[in-house]
């Protein structure tokens, strides 16, 4: 009878589907599912019983979960109790486990596992930041010969499967960075933590329950019937294989129809964006600005898709997409953010500022939160520009997981109720993120790389001014015949774009002679060049010598001493590409770098100038002139040459800097200094530079 139901019953029923001294043990357990114990089923009991059936050399695992980053908790390994679920309705037993003397708890602040026996301290010990996957607590355990074993709960709820389906590539799950504090022995730290989701959670449950057969029919797994429910175990190594083959024979085995339809990505052409853009075709600089402005571009995201799509419209443009979760060197890919509805309001009804006035009215990837707050708590989540009382500041918490809503400081400072009424409805989900691609091919496949970044909602001059000065720049090239290089021009969200390009992209790498990043164009302000990070390549000297022939007042500095953008990754260790940027940022000794309205509501299209921006794109054709036309001059001669015997001797008292430029140049013509190369030693321009090799040309005295 259920009511008679002993611990010595339980033990038994662990022996009679295999559990056997020396085992290692994965336990999910709910003992009500199982019927009521007798009187000594007390949970110490069931606690040693477990133990005995493994013995000494034994191991026990049990949740210990707590998804305290999920909640935007603190972590503490020693105190942040087990949440009871679906694997274990037992919550009493967990913590007396997770508290036991001889317990060891895993640093895992989402899927916390705690542990007892021989290999505890090995499986559960110095693991990687990640839940699931290469190095995890279940990898340990498939590797160590564990079981898993079931005790009153389906194998719908066992967490090896996540890991299965992570280290199989399933593509109905994807990989998910949450950040938050770990506090170990009283010293809390911040921590990153990787932990897969499905494509669509709410149909997880089917998900499981396929899982459930899959397990339960297998020779492999036994199960014996005791009290109302049952016990089952089998080897996660035999369930690996299991799902392996079920995985093999149906990539899209367990994922939902739901999922199906969202993996779609591979196999469609470009997508239609949900917020309408209008755009005429071969739209001028200022009116893709007017056109793109105000979209809610965030980095992943409708309004940054809507935005592509209408500049892929405008020159020839191909459309990369990289699945939220896809590991990018050190990073990943993010979901996909939306915002529905944000505002705050009095708690009378009276809304004091929207989403709907201004997208930057909600810090871009808030978490959702709905509730009456205090003015204290409102106020550690409200974000004002320290510099423009009356503008709206860019807060951006792409990996940094809270809430938060901007007004400006005007504003900030007449709120004087004790309570406000917040609502932000935001949604996190799968998508991918978007790099746009323009190509004009040249002779050769080493190529420059343009870039700017499309990111920023209802801002202008960071960076959709790069963006409208690049498409210029490639409507340019693509008219051209006999381009020497190819060229790129590839339009990112910030940072993360152009890691998951080079990333995917890496035969490329080696291909790429140098590049630019543009930035900030639209400003009334000379033109800043800021070098690569070793600062003397080709592209160093060619783009310098061009800014100087171009804009008198323009000036340059070394690596990150000027701004600081996408050009970082390519700069970077392991990638070390030449990438320079140009902008027209104040220098950062000004009090109002990079410039005033950076980062606000106030940077509009009424900071752009016409003017402005096409002296930026000639910039920037002429930069590529230069280093389409920087070759090495190779020598005819011998000896210095007899100049007047060829009608090119300079006075050198009439014109003495003519004359010196003349006979320093030709000095440098032996076949080892490029004509950029010449024109820096000699302090004259390209220009100058290159007639000079002409005129020796045009004589048969240099190749």
């Amino acid at each position: 009878m259920i009511d008679h139901l002993t611990i010595q019953d339980l033990g038994d029923a662990l022996r009679r589907v295999g559990v056997v001294h020396g085992d290692t043990l994965f336990c999910y357990l709910s003992l009500d599912a199982l019927g009521t114990l007798g009187p000594s089923g007390n949970p110490e009991a069931v606690l040693n019983c477990l133990l005995e059936a493994v013995g000494g050399e034994g191991t026990i695992l049990v949740p210990a979960f707590t998804f305290s980053f999920y909640r935007q908790q603190e972590f503490d390994i020693e105190k942040t109790p087990t949440q009871s679920g679906p694997w274990s309705t037992s919550a009493e037993i967990l913590e007396l486990f997770r508290q036991h003397a001889g317990s060891v708890r895993s640093r895992d602040p989402i899927y916390s596992v705690a542990g007892m026996g021989k290999k505890a301290k090995e499986l559960l010990l110095d693991l990687p930041n990640t839940t699931f996957g290469k190095g995890s607590v279940y990898d340990r355990l498939v590797q160590v010969g564990g079981k898993i074993c079931t005790i009153g709960v389906g194998f719908q709820d066992v967490t090896l499967r996540q890991h299965l389906e992570e280290m199989a590539g399933a593509k109905f799950r994807f990989k998910r960075l949450y950040t938050g504090s770990i506090r170990e022995s009283s010293v809390s730290e911040k921590n990153g933590w990787v932990c897969s989701a499905p494509v669509s959670p709410q149909r997880d449950d089917q998900i499981g329950q396929r899982f459930d057969e899959l397990c339960t029919s297998s020779r492999k797994c036994k199960s014996v019937q005791i009290g109302s429910g049952k016990i089952s175990c089998i080897a996660a190594a035999d369930i690996a294989n299991l799902l392996n083959a079920a995985l093999s024979s149906d990539p899209l085995f367990a994922a939902d129809e739901q999922a199906n339809t969202s993996l779609g990505f591979e196999h469609r052409g470009p997508a239609v964006a949900s917020l309408p853009v209008a755009l005429a075709t071969n739209a001028s600089m200022t009116e893709m600005i007017g056109a793109l402005w105000m979209l809610p571009r965030d980095i992943v995201s409708d309004g940054y898709d809507a935005a592509l799509q209408a500049l892929a419209e405008q020159v020839p443009m191909t459309t990369h997409e990289f699945p939220s979760g896809t590991e990018c060197w050190s990073w990943i890919i993010p979901e996909k953010w939306k915002c529905d509805e944000a505002y705050l309001a009095t708690l009378d009804g009276r809304r004091l500022f929207s989403y709907a006035d201004n997208p930057l009215h909600v810090v871009s990837y808030s978490l959702p939160f709905e509730g009456e707050v205090s003015r204290r708590e409102l106020f550690d989540h409200l974000h004002f520009h320290h510099k423009i009382p009356d503008a709206i500041p860019f807060v951006f918490k792409y990996y940094e997981r809270d809430w938060g809503l901007c007004c400006s400081k005007t504003l900030k400072d007449s709120l004087l109720d004790d309570k406000y009424k917040v609502v932000i409805k935001t949604d996190f989900s799968f998508g991918t993120l978007k790099v746009g691609e323009v190509v004009a091919p040249g002779s050769t496949d080493e190529c420059i790389v343009l870039c700017a970044h499309l990111c920023h909602p209802a801002m202008v001059n960071d960076d959709l001014s790069g963006t409208a000065v690049g498409i210029a720049v490639m409507r340019a090239l693509l008219k051209r015949q006999n381009l020497r290089y190819t060229y790129r021009f590839l339009i990112v969200p910030e940072t993360i774009g152009s890691v998951a390009y080079l990333s995917q992209n890496e035969h490329l790498i080696p291909k790429i002679k140098g590049g630019l990043f543009l930035e900030m164009l639209g400003l009334n302000n000379p033109h800043a060049l800021q070098l690569s990070f070793s600062g003397n390549t080709e592209a160093d000297l060619c783009f310098s010598l061009a800014m100087k022939d171009s804009d008198p007042f323009g000036w340059t500095g070394t690596y990150r001493t000027i701004i600081g953008n996408d050009e970082r990754q390519f700069n970077a260790p392991g990638v070390r590409v030449p990438m320079l940027s140009l902008s027209r940022v104040l220098p950062p000794s000004n009090t109002d770098w990079p410039y005033p309205e950076y980062h606000s509501s106030c940077d509009s299209p009424d900071l752009v100038s016409v003017k402005n921006l096409e002296a930026s794109r000639d910039l920037v054709l002429s930069m590529i002139d230069t280093i389409e036309n920087n070759r090495v001059p190779i020598n005819r001669f011998k000896g210095e040459v007899f100049c007047s015997r060829f009608g090119i001797f300079i006075d050198p008292y009439s014109n003495p800097e003519g004359n010196r430029a003349l006979f320093d140049a030709m000095d440098l013509i032996d076949g080892t200094h490029s004509v950029a190369q010449i024109a820096n030693r000699c302090g004259i321009s390209f220009k100058a530079a290159g007639n000079i090799i002409d005129s020796l040309r045009a004589r048969g005295l240099a190749d």
